[in-house]
């Protein structure tokens, strides 16, 4: 993977004084040559765009498909970094089947009378989180037909190898849907600046190839409606997950992100160290609607099978007697750092509410507020039974 470093030496964790808009600007003023991408149909601002059909024919035999592959790894690394796909779903009608049935989900959870479901909080948008498992308890039917494209399964094994976890969020912007700040993702992009200088500089490097970020088109995106802006080559900022936060990154984004309109079975995908949001929909009547994937790799589990929760209402006594003897804190966090789960993800974004537009709260965070009220363990244990729930699924 290209990136590259403010330093010549790359440091043990970068800081917020590590990020220089001069090195940043270098890198986003690079520009796309289609003679570098022989599978590509064309550049539009900056973008790889790939025509679906063409595609199909060149990965109909395994050599063809090793090259394609090898291809949008590049286009994800060395390349800007997004790549959109005209018609990614020739056959439209098992697009506009499961666009119906997201309709009948986010209408039932309205009428049930749970998740809001607006992610940018104007009030006008709707957004189903798990569509993944809700589309195939809805309707297992289409959702086989959906998930068994084959450029799907093309970009997402490209980039993860074989064993990608697929999840997926239905997102509604309707008129006057207001814009996202430019952001990179999951998993760096979810956390604040100061727990992100916490990883080590490598991990900032690793974090991109952990997921590959997508969207399906379910209905036409003309620019007016807002579809994603994107700052191209941006991903390949070493500091990034630190920068993206700066006023200055911000306004060079601002000022220099591309658009590009999709349609109907159109898709993209791209690295999701990108610098990227969603746009405002300043359209008169489009309700835009497209499902976003986030594919993960099979490597980002423990090799064993842990029940933590068992493990913190054994321990939590022994740690609470121990903070009374006055023992050292930092041993205590030591061993609670190897008993709870210190990561809140995965969990059930429809019940387990964002912290600060962040993330949900983590277990050992619920641990540590217990320890420093000096909660009884029966106190605790309730915390962790209302923990296991939230991130319990709750399909239709």
């Amino acid at each position: 993977m290209t990136v590259t470093a403010s330093r010549t030496t790359t440091p043990a964790r970068f800081t917020e004084e590590d990020c220089r808009l001069d090195d940043f600007v270098a890198l986003t003023d690079q520009q796309t040559d289609l003679a570098d991408y022989p599978y590509a149909a064309e550049v539009v601002q900056n973008v790889l765009v790939y025509d679906a059909a063409s595609l199909r024919a060149s990965i109909a035999d395994p050599a063809g498909r090793d090259a394609v592959a090898a291809e949008l790894v590049r286009a994800f690394t060395e390349g800007p970094g997004v790549a959109a796909f005209r018609n990614a779903f020739g056959d439209h009608a098992v697009v506009e089947r499961a666009t119906a049935a997201f309709e009948a989900i986010i209408a039932a959870e309205k009428a049930a009378g749970g998740s809001h479901n607006d992610h940018f909080g104007s009030g006008v948008n709707d957004r189903v989180w798990n569509a993944l498992e809700k589309l195939a308890v809805t309707d297992p039917e289409t959702f086989v037909d959906y998930y068994g494209n084959d450029l799907l399964a093309l970009v997402s094994s490209a980039w993860l190898g074989p064993a990608y976890q697929v999840t997926s969020q239905i997102n509604v912007v309707r008129p006057g849907g207001q814009a996202q700040d430019p952001h990179r993702d999951y998993h760096l992009g979810f956390l604040s600046n100061e727990t992100a200088a916490r990883y080590p500089a490598h991990v900032h490097l690793l974090s991109p190839v952990l997921t590959l970020q997508g969207a399906v088109a379910h209905s036409d995106m003309p620019v007016e409606s807002g579809p994603t802006m994107y700052l191209p080559y941006s991903h390949q900022y070493a500091p990034g997950y630190l920068a993206w936060r700066l006023p200055e990154f911000r306004e060079h984004f601002a000022a220099h992100h591309v658009q590009l309109p999709l349609q109907l079975g159109d898709a993209a995908f791209f690295n999701p160290a990108l610098f990227h949001g969603a746009g405002t929909n300043v359209s008169a009547d489009v309700q835009r609607m497209a499902n976003l994937l986030q594919v993960s790799s099979a490597f980002g589990r423990a090799m064993e099978t842990v029940d933590r929760t068992k493990i913190v209402r054994s321990v939590y006594p022994v740690l609470r007697a121990r903070q009374t003897a006055g023992v050292d804190p930092a041993s205590i966090a030591n061993a609670l750092a190897a008993s709870a789960e210190g990561y809140p993800f995965p969990t059930n974004l429809d019940l387990d509410a964002n912290v600060g537009g962040l993330t949900p709260l983590s277990q050992a965070e619920l641990v540590t507020a217990a320890l420093a009220d000096d909660a009884e363990p029966e106190v605790l244990g309730e915390t962790l039974a209302a923990y296991d729930r939230r991130r319990a699924t709750d399909a239709i």
